[in-house]
């Protein structure tokens, strides 16, 4: 309001002098609690942003159990080049905004879940039984969706050999 009031008072050539300093200095003020309160704000945003960042790696880290008889699940078939190559198209259509391309849990939605998705190259992964991740596709837990009634059964287990290439090693 006081800007406006300066420059409606810089129109007029019968304002004195000292008014225009004074209106200068009504400015000067403004802009300064202006910039100090964009500070202040910036700076609680950014304090609320990294503490609530920080509680979503701790998230990941939340036990999932599998049922027994998930964890003795071994895949139907051995995966062949055709099966790992249509996993990674379900995985680059389905779970890569999630869990990005190269399986880091570094997806474009990543930053907007409540919980950082599973990187599958880390040394968590080496430790997944086949059906321990088949059964993680298949029920899923927020913010995961679950895959049962989305993909079949085959396509749920060309998922899994193709997030096995992903930790480079071999399967439990």
């Amino acid at each position: 309001m006081s800007c406006r009031l300066a420059l409606r008072a810089a129109n007029f050539e019968n304002v004195s002098r000292n008014s225009k300093t004074h209106l200068n200095k009504i400015i000067i003020m403004e802009e300064y609690r202006s910039s100090t309160g964009l500070f202040l704000m910036t700076t609680v945003c950014l304090v609320f942003f990294l503490s609530f960042w920080s509680t979503k790696g701790i998230a990941q880290n939340k036990p999932w159990p599998v049922p027994k008889e998930y964890l003795a699940m071994k895949s139907p078939s051995p995966a062949s080049s055709n099966e790992i190559n249509d996993g990674k198209t379900l995985y680059m259509a389905n779970c890569s905004p999630c869990h990005g391309a190269k399986g880091k849990g570094d997806g474009v939605a990543a930053a907007s879940l409540a919980s950082k998705p599973a990187d599958h190259t880390s040394a968590i992964m080496l430790n997944e039984t086949d059906g321990s991740i088949f059964y993680k596709i298949t029920e899923g837990r927020a913010p995961m969706p679950q895959y049962k009634n989305a993909f079949t059964e085959k396509q749920r287990w060309e998922l899994v050999a193709y997030i096995r290439t992903l930790c480079k090693t071999t399967k439990k």
